[in-house]
């Protein structure tokens, strides 16, 4: 499995990338993966050099910006039968995948409520 882009904009923690400072974060890989990453300096020379990078990273970082204002949100207006409803529909696998208890974490419910949700 090659790890997305989508999922290194929702985890990848941006202002310690910025800064330079260690994060107080991590990512567990629930699955053999190739990851794939830049460093700071690098994408710093590689941005000044190819104006068409800077362009790419900007938009990378701001559909991060609206991935993260759309997760929060459905976090405080759906209902938890919503979020699993969308989380379903746009990753199907994902339930066959990951172990429950961590599916019910983010959708922000109980295991027992998952569970009540699948049925």
């Amino acid at each position: 499995m090659v790890v997305s882009s989508y999922f290194l904009r929702r985890f990848m923690n941006r202002p310690c990338f910025v800064k330079g400072t260690v994060a107080k974060t991590s990512v567990d890989c629930l699955e053999d993966c190739e990851l794939l990453y830049i460093t700071r300096d690098n994408r710093e020379k590689l941005t000044s050099e190819m104006h068409k990078m800077e362009r790419f990273w900007a938009k990378k970082s701001k559909l991060g910006r609206i991935a993260q204002q759309n997760r929060i949100l459905s976090l405080l207006k759906n209902s938890a039968r919503e979020r699993y409803d969308f989380l379903m529909s746009q990753y199907p696998q994902l339930i066959h995948r990951i172990p429950k208890k961590l599916i019910a974490s983010y959708l922000g419910v109980s295991r027992e409520t998952l569970s009540r949700l699948q049925s």
